[in-house]
């Protein structure tokens, strides 16, 4: 019997670590929610081109973006629909830190959507997110906008900066559904990532570590290698352009050569600037814009010029 009551405590004490160590980990893996703190005044777009919308997400929780287009002139005929880019973050930030991205997108004529995933800025709150509820999060953004009047839904593309670019490859890996991607500071893999944090905090890897790469992977549901932009870009089929600063501190500029080289399609863009992009990428908008452009003019996705469609039921 004392063998058994032994037993039993052991396991009671053992299930009580793991319980802690899960909220522990949740904890971890929340990113701090900040305020909108820029708006379109402050990027000089006109206020009558800019809307604040709710949008469906996953689980029931509303999205908060904002669709920028060009204002409507009394008395001018309807035009074609627009192509348009959905912009998603990055970790910890939010739609309104995106801003600066907008003005040449807007000028070019395309519609864009500025997105706050979940967790983020003024959309709903959840246990915890994740690069995978990203992609989940700019799927639900992309039908949204798929539904919207003078949008062209065969003409959307995709700009995310960091966690949001390797969850812009995710969805872009498993839907044939955009035109193009543009990623800014993406990293190769998200165990590199977690195991730098892990570092920078001092948690040792052998034993503690380990346990925490094993269990957030559990949490969120997903491997890290399926995940990993090293795999989701060899899938990608649409024209993708990784932009990377050759000063980032925070994901190696070696790892925008590591993503180049897994893909055939894919094309590099390096810049002066650190992991934060928006105001380094002033000068190069003109690219930007014209790699968009022409991805719009090659067709629509599932193009033969793009490739076969990936598996749209995968992942």
């Amino acid at each position: 019997m004392a063998v058994l009551s032994t037993t039993a405590a052991v396991v009671a004490g053992a299930w009580a670590l793991r319980a802690l160590a899960h909220r522990a980990i949740l904890r971890g893996l929340r990113a701090p929610r900040l305020p909108h703190a820029q708006g379109a005044a402050d990027v000089a777009l006109p206020p009558g081109c800019v809307v604040e919308v709710r949008i469906p997400g996953p689980r029931g929780r509303q999205l908060s973006g904002h669709l920028v287009r060009p204002a409507a002139t009394p008395g001018q005929a309807p035009t074609a629909p627009l192509p348009a880019v959905l912009v998603m973050h990055g970790w910890g930030a939010n739609a309104a830190m995106m801003w600066p991205v907008v003005p040449p997108l807007h000028a070019s004529g395309h519609a864009v959507l500025l997105l706050d995933a979940r967790c983020h800025g003024r959309s709903d709150d959840e246990t915890f997110t994740s690069m995978p509820r990203f992609a989940e999060d700019i799927a639900a953004g992309l039908a949204w906008l798929r539904q919207q009047p003078g949008i062209a839904a065969d003409r959307l593309s995709l700009l995310g900066h960091s966690v949001g670019a390797a969850a812009a490859l995710l969805h872009a890996a498993h839907h044939g559904d955009v035109c193009a991607v543009v990623s800014l500071s993406a990293f190769a893999h998200p165990r590199e990532v977690m195991r730098r944090l892990l570092a920078e905090t001092r948690v040792p890897y052998p034993v503690v570590g380990w346990y925490v790469l094993r269990h957030v992977q559990r949490v969120i549901g997903a491997s890290f290698d399926d995940i990993a932009p090293l795999a989701t870009l060899a899938r990608v089929r649409c024209p993708v352009l990784l932009v990377h600063g050759r000063q980032d501190a925070t994901v190696p500029f070696a790892d925008a050569g590591r993503l180049l080289a897994v893909s055939p399609i894919a094309r590099l863009l390096a810049v002066d600037g650190d992991h934060d992009l928006r105001d380094t990428l002033a000068p190069h908008a003109a690219a930007l814009v014209d790699f968009l452009q022409a991805a719009v003019r090659t067709g629509g996705p599932g193009n033969p010029a793009h490739g076969a469609p990936p598996d749209a039921t995968a992942g």
